[in-house]
């Protein structure tokens, strides 16, 4: 019989980690090895980083950009075990950092768990690519809780990507990401960036494709916070099969070309 996958969970007291241990519960294929939060942080069943991490054949951290950053670049040290990154805002220097630390293990990172997301993202790629910027006018809409920090969230950039990708664009040459006082008209091929920041959403994200005669909207809406930790647990079974790479949920479902 195949051992289960071990899994240790990072940030274990916030509300992704408990998902995640309710998401975990009565797998047969992969076990909650070890669980851990911030330093100084207790709680039932929870051990140090060190004890968790040589625990684990995989670690799921939904934390923040900076802790996930720095967890990566330690792993990368140690050789393992491989890592699910949730967390999103990540700057450039960030982003490499964690590049780096995957040509030593195998890294999965998205800006969505969701199988639906990227069911939309491969959709809206498709139809930015079908049509063009000097018709159709993109616009990334999403909206989250009043606690998310970061803006636009991991996933409108991940779509906005697939939008930029369909028209062989680079998204950092074409968004728009906030808009104040006199803008002057729209630049034909922008991708605009809309946020709504209030009480407890869990997540909507939609993309708009505006003509002067049509409007075309792709969107999803997140209703609980479990799809995310149910596509972590898929990711964390898939990953543990890998070699050294960063590698993201068009991965884990199979759905690069």
């Amino acid at each position: 019989m195949t051992k289960p996958v071990r899994i240790a969970l990072a940030g274990a007291l916030g509300r992704m980690g408990l998902a995640l241990e309710a998401a975990l519960e009565g797998r047969e294929s992969l076990v909650l090895s070890a669980k851990f939060d911030r330093p100084g942080m207790t709680g039932p069943g929870l051990t140090t980083a060190e004890d968790a991490l040589s625990q684990a054949d995989v670690v799921i951290d939904f934390t923040t950009a900076e802790a996930s950053t720095l967890l990566a670049e330690r792993l990368a040290t140690k050789g393992g075990p491989a890592m699910i990154i949730g967390a999103t805002g990540f700057t450039e220097a960030q982003a490499a950092r964690i590049a780096l630390a995957a040509k030593t293990l195998p890294i999965v990172r998205t800006g969505n768990y969701s199988l639906g997301v990227n069911m939309l993202a491969g959709l809206v790629a498709r139809a930015s690519r079908a049509l063009g910027a000097e018709a159709y006018d993109i616009e990334v809409f999403e909206a989250h809780h009043k606690r998310k920090v970061d803006a636009p969230s991991g996933t409108a950039l991940m779509l906005g990507e697939a939008a930029a990708a369909g028209r062989g664009q680079t998204l950092s040459d074409v968004a728009v990401r906030g808009r104040d006082g006199m803008t002057g008209p729209r630049r034909t091929g922008d991708i605009g960036f809309s946020v709504l920041r209030g009480g407890g959403i869990v997540g909507d994200h939609s993309v708009i494709f505006a003509a002067e005669d049509e409007i075309i909207t792709l969107s999803h809406s997140a209703r609980d916070r479990s799809l995310f930790a149910r596509g972590a647990v898929e990711a964390a079974r898939w990953v543990a099969g890998q070699g050294p790479g960063e590698y993201d949920m068009q991965d884990v479902l199979g759905l690069k070309a």
